[in-house]
């Protein structure tokens, strides 16, 4: 199995401002990936945001296991961590963090006020993986086309203040990733999902991957996906990538049909799926 690294020198540079800028706000929005609520937390962030309060916004839950997602803001609300799953193009998104953000916040307003002084809009900043929606939920939170979106790891390159509305303003910051991990399934999670550029992992690993997964938790959207038979199931993950190579008639390019079967899991051709499944009892903690 290959090695999957990513840590480019825009990462270093984008926690540097982050550890810079982060005692100009009054609140972290750490956004992470639905199917991925585990994987996608970056221990940087809390490295660098220990001291302030923060919301956890689990995006894409569309594309996520409903269940799953319940789980997670169970076990979130359990251990007092404010966490919110959104869909970033709603209309009621905007309005829901807002709220959620004042009154995270209420304390420390009300003191401010008690004092006399102006009253003024939260600051947040927000961060996340690459490719996790932070600009489209931005663009929406915004009403304006304010950070550019794109569906590849890596589209905003700095930081920027952005007004949401009179009660919200906003420092963006690129997508970090970081220097090192515990284990290489992080790494597949992140790749399977789309949080790393496809050129720093060999497609056949995480599709190998995604068939152990899907095969675990989603068995028959596999097998009706790729006209697989009941026979098919004693197959080793490797047999089957090349079963399904055939199926779906590439004879035995298994490299193109990798990229088929991560890219169908994206579109969820699968179906909704959440990678980390959420802890019972332990405490899940980011990734070192």
């Amino acid at each position: 199995m290959s090695t999957i690294q990513w840590f480019p020198g825009h990462m270093a540079k984008a926690i540097r401002q982050m550890e810079e800028n982060v005692h100009l706000v009054d609140i972290v929005f750490e956004l992470v990936d639905a199917r991925i609520p585990a994987a996608s937390r970056n221990p940087e962030v809390a490295r660098i945001s220990r001291d302030k309060p923060h919301l956890i916004i689990l995006t894409k839950k569309d594309l996520a296991d409903p269940q799953q997602t319940a789980a997670w803001l169970n076990y979130y609300r359990a251990h007092h961590q404010p966490a919110i799953a959104i869909d970033s193009r709603a209309n009621v998104t905007p309005k829901q963090i807002t709220k959620l953000a004042l009154e995270i916040l209420q304390d420390k307003l009300a003191a401010e006020k008690a004092k006399g002084l102006k009253e003024r809009p939260v600051r947040a900043m927000t961060v996340g993986v690459p490719n996790v929606g932070k600009s489209t939920l931005l663009n929406h939170l915004v009403s304006r086309k304010a950070a550019q979106v794109g569906d590849t790891p890596g589209v905003t390159k700095g930081q920027q203040w952005l007004r949401s509305s009179k009660h919200l303003e906003l420092l963006d910051t690129p997508g970090i990733l970081w220097p090192k991990f515990k284990d290489q399934t992080t790494a597949q999670k992140l790749a399977l999902t789309g949080a790393i550029k496809e050129k720093l992992y060999a497609k056949d690993d995480v599709a190998l991957y995604a068939l152990s997964f899907f095969r675990q938790y989603h068995l028959a959207a596999l097998e009706a996906r790729y006209h697989l038979s009941a026979a098919d199931r004693e197959l080793s993950d490797v047999d089957l990538l090349l079963k399904i190579t055939a199926n779906v008639g590439m004879r035995d390019d298994y490299e193109r049909a990798s990229e088929r079967l991560i890219l169908d899991a994206r579109r969820q051709k699968l179906g909704g799926f959440t990678l980390d499944r959420a802890p019972q009892k332990a405490a899940a903690t980011p990734h070192d």
